[in-house]
């Protein structure tokens, strides 16, 4: 049963394979479909969709966008958003222009605590796509200011890190309402993830943003246990959400994460994607 990864991150943000070597890689483990969810980027989007048309696989364009809410930082998968200018990209453009701002902060505080790094530095490690905090941690690594990319967030770049900046980020309903605008399927990602949630919490959530345009949640995921698998499926369906599901494949960034697989035991059927297109055609929108 080869599956489905609705949930993949390629050099377009803090992914180590492009969109075509992700397609390339997809094809060979024989999955059937995925969808690429770049952090608050759709840069690679074009690459990927032509890539699977080249290699005759199923392909979603996504965005993963990060947002805050009452429960702490979360975040907004949209399927099926505009590989070309929108509103959409213009609204990514700003937000990117501001934590470009926010990396060349956190750089300058590496440099206070007397680590010899720049800000080009970290942004040949993007080569091109959107700088985040991996491709900050693959520097003080490789400069052996830490052992592994996980001590480098744990140390410097994490919440209560001695370089941590908040990012500008959208609201809940911001974000929702921007994709449902571009015609998107909006889903709620890896609920398991957030501290402050437990499925009371999570259900409170989901039920004041469905009117909002909020049509998902991230059930299947390589942290949810497959009880959390079950609870969230169960919610989703008493709440009338449907349930989408994907690996966070992020290359060497998160070598424990296998496309398609997760941690070795991920599983998401067709039936996932066929889910998403049912409701797509009850809302009048294209699958």
């Amino acid at each position: 049963m080869p599956g489905i990864d609705l949930h993949i991150h390629s050099t377009a943000s803090d992914g180590t394979l492009t969109p075509r070597e992700i397609v390339v890689a997809a094809k060979a483990a024989g999955l059937e479909a995925l969808a690429l969810t770049d952090h608050d980027t759709v840069q690679g989007l074009g690459e990927f969709m032509e890539a699977g048309r080249d290699h005759g696989l199923e392909v979603i364009p996504g965005v993963e966008l990060s947002v805050r809410s009452d429960l702490g930082t979360m975040d907004i998968l949209g399927y099926w958003v505009p590989t070309g200018q929108s509103g959409l990209t213009e609204a990514l453009e700003y937000l990117n222009l501001q934590r470009a701002e926010r990396n060349r902060e956190i750089a300058a505080r590496l440099r206070r605590q007397g680590l010899d790094v720049s800000y080009e530095e970290i942004a040949a490690k993007a080569a091109g796509g959107t700088i985040g905090r991996p491709h900050i941690a693959q520097v003080l690594q490789e400069k052996g200011y830490v052992k592994t990319l996980q001590d480098a967030f744990e140390k410097y770049l994490a919440s209560g890190g001695k370089a941590y900046v908040p990012k500008v980020v959208l609201s809940p309903d911001k974000a929702v309402a921007m994709l449902k605008a571009e015609g998107a399927t909006v889903c709620l990602a890896h609920p398991r993830l957030y501290k402050k949630v437990n499925l009371a919490t999570l259900e409170g959530f989901l039920a004041r943003m469905k009117p909002l345009g909020l049509d998902g949640l991230e059930a299947r995921y390589p942290e949810h246990s497959p009880e959390d698998t079950r609870n969230y499926e169960n919610l989703a369906a008493r709440l009338g959400l449907v349930v989408s599901g994907g690996s966070d494949f992020h290359g060497l960034n998160k070598p424990h994460l296998r496309l398609g697989k997760g941690r070795g035991d991920l599983y998401v059927p067709y039936s996932v994607l066929e889910g998403l297109k049912a409701l797509r055609r009850s809302q009048g929108l294209p699958a």
